[in-house]
């Protein structure tokens, strides 16, 4: 099938850049999203001193008590050398402890410190609060349903 694009003439300057196929898939608009959000999350958690991944492992702790971290490894997509570092990193901020596992005593779970329990409710309530600010042009409705529908694409 012949391009039915027009090419332009050889040299011609571009004035706009033409991203109408781009914004007709998927994955663009969800990379651009998540990159705008990103950069916010990056921001407002500086102080903090998380990544995103930090961030998401001292939640997850924060509401599981207990949690292995191999049960870590596979809610994240988290290979298990790269969350043996993480771990220890947070261990070493004493903002988590881990202790011997009440069922498989070769397992150890994981639990906050009292540090951690502090940063973690600060740092959920900027989460909150920067997800609110990055989503201000949705209405509250509109933002469930497209939760709803990225949930759906990765569950």
């Amino acid at each position: 099938m012949p391009n039915s694009r027009k090419s332009p003439p050889p040299n011609a300057a571009i004035e706009t850049v033409d991203t109408g196929y781009l914004e007709s898939l998927m994955g663009y608009n969800a990379r651009r999203a998540s990159l705008a959000i990103v950069e916010m999350f990056m921001q407002r958690m500086a102080p903090y001193d998380l990544r995103i991944v930090d961030f998401s492992v001292l939640s997850l702790i924060a509401h599981n008590p207990g949690v292995t971290s191999r049960q870590l490894c596979a809610t994240l997509g988290v290979l298990p050398p790269n969350l043996v570092a993480i771990v220890g990193a947070l261990e070493k901020r004493e903002l988590i402890e881990r202790r011997l596992h009440p069922r498989d005593r070769r397992a150890a779970g994981l639990y906050l410190s009292e540090a951690g329990q502090a940063l973690v409710q600060q740092a959920e309530q900027t989460a909150s609060a920067l997800e609110e600010d990055a989503t201000a042009r949705l209405t509250a409705t509109e933002r469930k349903t497209l939760m709803r529908l990225l949930q759906k694409i990765y569950r």
